[in-house]
């Protein structure tokens, strides 16, 4: 799996907003209604997708999420032909916009801070699986413009060659004597997203993020906080005995070098859950197989291979193969996860973090 792709690039998100596109549709779909998406059979959709033959995605790359077993099997079962561009969520939305009037692109996987985004510009067109009931409120659109596939959390990763008891909570590093590393939190959006998990644990939130300085201060001052970033090489040469990323990154980092060495667990107080969303392109030439693609995504084939890939599946009733849920966190480490509601409060926030990440953090940093 790969190095985090800008999670949710929350820091960038209202940059991207540039002129609104009207709804207006053209090229391929000036003919069709995407609103009766919804009253289409699971079997009406799946014999016209087999009719277009082809799917086309972006930001689903082979490497990522093990969406390659999820393309392999799409193109087994239903026939369908596919090609991907990998690129960020802000850029996924300006492929949409750019070729409306000659689209090449069908669905996309953004950062759920996009999806709203992209229903605002009229990018996208709505579609509700068969596993509707099953998504969390916080991790869908009302009318099924997206939908979040799977989830990340902000985690602890320990190298037991250099911690003995590994850190189950914030309270825990605290009161550790090894260094910690975040990454850096003036650039990264996976840093700062450890900060607000820190606000988070202890009762600040997305307008609040004192406490989550105050945590990372207290251990600026106990001379542990390491500016090291936060990849797998400097794991690997042991340069982090202890770090904070987003847990699929960690459980990827811990069986790529040495599963034996490292441990990752969810923070007991709590921690930021986001996730990424499934969005269909408005203008998409193969819509069916789109609507399809979906469908197969949120299947129990599909969040089996999002988890076989460390992403953590959004439909909690899967049953997971054994071989698979061992190589996850437990699920009752989750239980004081919470989800990012306010996106907007965080974007201001996110703005200011930098300088006051220098103001209240750096100055203790020697």
């Amino acid at each position: 799996m790969k190095t985090l792709r800008g999670l949710l690039l929350l820091t960038f998100v209202f940059a991207f907003i540039v002129s609104g596109c009207g709804g207006q549709t053209s090229g391929n779909n000036t003919t069709r209604d995407v609103s009766k998406n919804n009253t289409l059979t699971l079997q009406e959709i799946e014999a016209k997708a087999k009719e277009e033959g082809q799917i086309v995605s972006v930001g689903m790359p082979d490497t990522w999420a093990n969406w390659k077993e999820t393309w392999e099997e799409i193109t087994q079962k239903y026939g369908l032909k596919h090609t991907d561009t990998d690129m960020s969520s802000a850029e996924e939305l300006a492929k949409f916009e750019a070729e409306k009037n000659n689209p090449t692109a069908d669905i996309g996987d953004v950062g759920i801070s996009f999806g709203p985004l992209a229903v605002e510009k009229g990018l996208v067109q709505p579609y509700k699986t068969s596993y509707w009931d099953e998504i969390p409120s916080w991790a869908k659109d009302s009318e099924g413009y997206w939908m979040v596939g799977y989830t990340g959390s902000i985690a602890i990763i320990t190298d037991k060659d250099q911690v003995q008891n590994p850190p189950k909570s914030w309270d825990d590093i605290l009161k550790g004597n090894y260094k910690v590393a975040v990454g850096d939190v003036t650039k990264a959006t996976q840093a700062q997203m450890a900060v607000l998990a820190a606000a988070l644990a202890h009762g600040g939130d997305e307008k609040n993020i004192e406490p989550g300085l105050q945590f990372f201060a207290e251990l600026a001052k106990q001379g542990r906080l390491l500016s090291t970033e936060v990849s797998v090489a400097n794991f690997e040469k042991g340069e982090i005995p202890v770090g904070f990323l987003w847990d699929f990154n960690a459980l990827g980092y811990r069986d790529q070098i040495d599963p034996k060495r490292f441990e990752v667990n969810i923070p007991e107080e709590g921690t930021v859950m986001s996730g990424y969303a499934s969005v269909i392109n408005k203008y998409a030439p193969h819509p069916h197989a789109a609507m399809l693609t979906r469908e197969y995504i949120f299947s129990d084939e599909g969040q089996i291979n999002l988890a076989k890939g460390y992403a953590r599946p959004i439909r909690d009733k899967v049953k997971l193969p054994e071989e698979v849920a061992k190589k996850l966190i437990p699920s009752e480490q989750y239980k004081n996860a919470k989800p990012v509601l306010d996106y907007k409060a965080w974007e201001e926030t996110a703005k200011k973090l930098p300088q006051l990440w220098q103001e209240k953090v750096l100055i203790y940093v020697k």
